[in-house]
């Protein structure tokens, strides 16, 4: 999970809160309808309402869907709908508000036919010119995800249902369109006379064409927010769905583990190694393994303090047992070939992470250590995520046979986030880890928002400014388009250039473990969209 904070809106976030929560209108349709029923074609209703999605860290980071950038995924994909959405299955886009697309020889005109008569929350129509205006909002405000839109020129509305982009140079305009982040269309006309977009949004509202409208936002509580059906989705609610979606923001595994067992949960993000074994043919409940394109990163300092020194660099990631720590999460995660997880262009089964004390000796010899001078380091991590804890106790007794003292300090995100963007860079951390997943189906986020040069720190956290690596970087969108052997070489040749640089050191791809009620029907992990499950598209079952 990528645990940020949208800098250009904190501000609004912390005046939202001394409201201490948000809520739309009266949600179309729940007064008809009893808590705790869920629709049926028919009208009639089954014994399970409420889709009830369990997390350990705080979802709600950021409520503009133009900004949006970290926990909230898992929400606002049930609010919010981009024009087509990835398909795991068949490696392809699929229609979602467009109906279908066609883009010219030269890759550098789409156009995007958009399905008639869809609805936004509040009543206006999610046509071509309002797809249009909130497409050009993201891009002007130019945060979060936004650099995806970077090859777009301009983007026309012919009609109520056609949408045109004309682009600087060839993209793959589809995968961008599907991003998990960035790509939602959303209605800029939503804020009241008086108050600005940005402004209403912070406050805990949203004004998409979703299936599910936001009910309440209970800002710092336990049930963090609550959805409810929208009456008038567009494509309607024949069969069984959910009536409401509930998101939990619940620190401890322990507490997850016991509230699916209890029924008073559905789905749980992630439980540690020994709580999702214990799930396995437990009463109610069920399970499920599936690789993603998500890792779990440490970023290494490459401007102030003792990783400044390559070799240093290079000592550190040698030292780490990942075999150990792959053998550890029992399942939790998979070896790492690089940064650029399988699946996606550029990966690589030829980089292999082995530790290799010796030679981190040596290194550390190079660069002065040893004979009465210790290296000490210190590395930040989210609290509460029991494999980061992990991961992170493995790596300090690693370290400790090099004789490197290591002190590591789980923190609160915002502490986390505030030391490593502090103008006072001897206050900022050795190592930063976090997870990474893409914002699209394409390595390209890692390379732009982790590695490229920039001038406050944002994601790149290892600080690094090298305009050679900036360049090949702002090719790979236009290498992407022309895809084959071209694309792949951009990518390895790009991705071994960061290697070689000694910035980041890739713990473990992470195996999306899941432990949900067996009454679940029709779920499966989409690893485009990390973490979000699709509430319209699963439904309660027999045993709900």
């Amino acid at each position: 999970m990528r645990r940020t904070l949208i800098v250009a809106t904190a501000a609004l976030v912390a005046a939202a809160s001394a409201a201490g929560c948000g809520s739309t209108k009266q949600p179309g349709g729940t007064g008809a309808q009893a808590s705790g029923s869920a629709t049926t074609a028919g009208g009639a209703a089954t014994s399970d309402a409420t889709f009830t999605y369990l997390d350990s860290n705080e979802l709600m980071v950021g409520w503009d869907p133009a900004t949006s950038y970290s926990n909230e995924i898992s929400v606002m994909n049930n609010m919010y709908e981009q024009l087509v959405r990835y398909d795991n299955k068949t490696k392809q886009v699929k229609p979602q508000l467009a109906d279908s697309y066609t883009r010219s020889s030269d890759g550098k005109t789409w156009t995007f036919k958009l399905h008639p008569g869809v609805r936004f929350h509040d009543g206006n129509a999610a046509d071509a010119p309002a797809a249009k205006a909130a497409i050009e909002r993201t891009m002007k405000l130019n945060q979060g995800a936004a650099y995806e839109w970077g090859a777009v020129k301009t983007i026309t509305a012919p009609d109520a249902t056609t949408l045109v982009f004309k682009l600087k140079y060839p993209a793959p305009l589809d995968l961008i369109a599907s991003s998990a982040y960035a790509a939602y269309i959303y209605d800029t006309k939503a804020a009241p006379k008086g108050t600005t977009l940005a402004k209403w949004f912070a406050a805990g509202h949203e004004a998409g064409t979703g299936p599910y409208e936001l009910e309440k936002w209970n800002k710092g509580q336990d049930v963090e927010v609550r959805l409810a059906q929208f009456k008038d989705y567009w494509k309607g609610w024949n069969g069984t769905h959910y009536a409401h979606v509930v998101f939990r923001h619940v620190p401890q595994a322990t507490t997850s583990a016991q509230l699916l067992r209890s029924g008073d949960a559905t789905f749980a993000r992630q439980l540690n190694a020994q709580l999702f074994a214990s799930m396995k043919g437990a009463s109610g409940m069920a399970q499920q393994t599936a690789p993603s394109f998500e890792n779990l990163v440490g970023l290494l300092n490459s401007q102030t303090g003792p990783l400044k020194d390559k070799r240093v660099r290079q000592a550190v990631i040698a030292a780490m047992d990942y075999d150990g720590e792959i053998s550890a999460l029992k399942g939790a995660g998979t070896a790492a070939h690089g940064f650029i997880p399988e699946g996606l262009v550029g990966y690589d089964d030829s980089i292999v992470q082995k530790q290799d004390l010796d030679q981190a000796k040596q290194l550390l010899q190079q660069a002065g250590y040893g004979s009465g001078k210790k290296l000490k380091l210190t590395m930040t991590f989210a609290q509460g995520d029991d494999n980061e804890a992990l991961t992170a106790a493995i790596f300090k007794s690693d370290l400790a046979r090099i004789g490197v003292d290591l002190t590591v300090k789980p923190m609160q995100w915002t502490a986390q986030w505030d030391q490593a963007k502090s103008s006072n860079t001897a206050k900022r951390q050795d190592i930063f880890m976090m997870y990474w997943y893409p914002d699209y189906a394409d390595a390209y986020s890692w390379f732009t928002s982790l590695f490229r040069s920039s001038p406050q720190p944002n994601f790149n956290l290892s600080y690094i400014k090298d305009a050679t690596l900036d360049q090949q970087i702002d090719a790979l969108q236009e290498k992407a388009a022309q895809g084959g052997s071209v694309a792949e070489d951009a990518y390895k040749s790009a991705q071994q250039k960061v290697q070689d640089d000694a910035i980041v050191m890739t713990f473990y791809v992470n195996n999306y473990q899941r432990a949900y009620r067996s009454s679940l029907t029709g779920y499966s992990d989409n690893p485009a969209y990390a973490n979000v499950v699709f509430a319209y598209d699963v439904a309660p079952g027999a045993g709900a």
